[in-house]
């Protein structure tokens, strides 16, 4: 991600409410990161020559659906294909050498499939991270409670433009290896974070979204 995160305190996720509602809590606090920066090459992929605009899909057809999965608490598994059964928790492993907590789950996937959104929402950050995520999204909740974040894209979704409005499963993108995903293992870097009212795409709680997604206790 463009910032770096300082995050403290520990995240208690309360299961389903109702006809599939959730509730999290976290304590966190976290740097405002630096200006985003709009690029076409990722950096370990650029030294293979890879350009994530060759990959952009020619037309909406490229990106038609085999099968979104729905969670037990209604959200969609955001890579199309994939599976509740499929999903891992990897939100508490470390990264950076032991630097910093991962705080995401990333969806193993071949690069291409597409991505799509979880929940209703509004695009509201499109741009590429040069702190590691590459080609990014994040979407907004129609409710502004949630955001969710999508990373090491492949390219986004033919159209896909800041303000659109979203319906659950709508594409994205596509996985990819942008940013600092090891290119032999494409795949989609998924988090969620909790909003406080007038907070930015930037800022929020984090939270593990892989009980979100499976409906299973998470890892400690």
């Amino acid at each position: 991600m463009a910032s770096k995160l300082s995050i403290f305190g520990n995240l208690v996720v309360l299961g389903i409410l109702g006809g599939g509602g959730w509730l999290v809590w976290n304590n966190a606090t976290r740097e405002v990161p630096a200006s985003a920066t709009v690029g076409r090459l990722s950096d370990a992929a650029q030294r293979l020559g890879y350009d994530p605009a060759s990959r952009a899909p020619r037309s909406p057809s490229a990106l038609q659906l085999r099968s979104v999965a729905i969670g037990p608490t209604g959200l969609a598994v955001p890579v199309d294909g994939v599976r509740v059964a499929d999903l891992l928790d990897t939100y508490t492993q470390s990264r950076a050498g032991g630097a910093r907590v991962h705080n995401a789950i990333d969806i193993m996937a071949p690069r291409g499939r597409p991505v799509v959104s979880v929940a209703p929402g509004v695009v509201e950050k499109l741009f590429y991270s040069r702190g590691g995520g590459g080609i990014t999204a994040y979407v907004r909740s129609l409710d502004g409670k949630w955001n969710y974040y999508y990373a090491h894209l492949d390219a986004y979704a033919p159209g896909l433009r800041e303000g659109q409005r979203l319906a659950r499963g709508t594409p994205i993108g596509t996985v990819g290896i942008s940013g600092n995903a090891n290119p032999s293992g494409p795949h989609l870097h998924f988090a969620v974070n909790q909003m406080n009212s007038g907070e930015k795409w930037y800022q929020g709680d984090p939270v593990n979204p892989y009980p979100l997604l499976a409906g299973r206790t998470a890892s400690r």
